[in-house]
């Protein structure tokens, strides 16, 4: 596992092609043996970002992909179909993923499984509500979600593990660093998979120094703030 920090851009469902390019060649500046960086934009803007970051150290990757490498499931992507257009990377499991599609973690196993197939490092993410956190439950939701998240055939090499707790992402609020470094400690005692820890939820610039630099905290995956090159670029410098 490498000891550079891992700097992941999520943008979601936003950017269109004609106000993206200054903001993603903005990021070719991030060349530095501290930390790796991965862009991931929405999948109608995946390709042009490979190209604007062509010559750079900035890699691409998708925010979702199919469980099967091709057949009829209109508007969905497959891992083949990313990595056939330069990406390296893959989001599966994101909340809202987990939230709005009904995914379960036997559906994220799948999508990483498929991921790697294809020769994709898999981010898969976990992470507990503010209900489930409330109740005292956190530990044991992101410990079953651990469990069944994660295919037979993961390494280091090809899996990320991204807690995001759910309470955290685009609201504001940030987990302590007690909050961080207990679930993060977990993770890394539960996992069999000795891959990159991440921490996601409102990561900015003023506060990644802090939650970069605490222990098992290998990277962050970052929203909202991504779409920001400068402040995208504060982050990573941090590490």
């Amino acid at each position: 596992m490498s000891a550079a920090k891992l700097i992941v851009g999520n943008w979601k469902m936003n950017g269109l092609l004609s106000d993206s390019q200054p903001r993603v060649e903005a990021l070719k500046s991030a060349a530095s043996g501290k930390f790796e960086m991965v862009l991931c934009p929405p999948a109608t803007l995946v390709q042009a970002c490979g190209w604007w970051l062509k010559g750079s150290a900035v890699k691409t990757g998708g925010q979702d992909c199919h469980a099967q490498p091709s057949g009829a499931f209109t508007g969905n992507v497959s891992a083949q179909m990313l990595k056939d257009i330069g990406c390296a990377y893959v989001i599966v499991g994101h909340s809202e993923r987990r939230q709005y599609h009904k995914e379960t973690s036997a559906d994220v196993a799948e999508k990483a499984k498929a991921a790697h197939a294809a020769g994709l490092v898999a981010i898969i993410c976990i992470g507990e509500t503010d209900e489930e956190r409330t109740a005292g439950r956190a530990n044991d939701v992101v410990s079953k979600q651990l469990a069944e998240s994660v295919p037979a055939g993961a390494t280091p090499e090809n899996t990320v593990i991204a807690y995001e707790p759910v309470w955290a992402i685009g609201t504001g609020k940030v987990a302590s660093t007690d909050d961080i470094k207990g679930i993060h400690a977990l993770i890394r005692d539960k996992s069999a998979v000795k891959a990159k820890i991440l921490y996601g939820g409102s990561v900015k610039g003023s506060n990644a120094a802090e939650i970069l630099h605490l222990p098992n905290v290998d990277g962050v995956l970052v929203g909202g703030a991504s779409l920001k090159a400068e402040e995208f670029l504060a982050i990573a410098s941090a590490a």
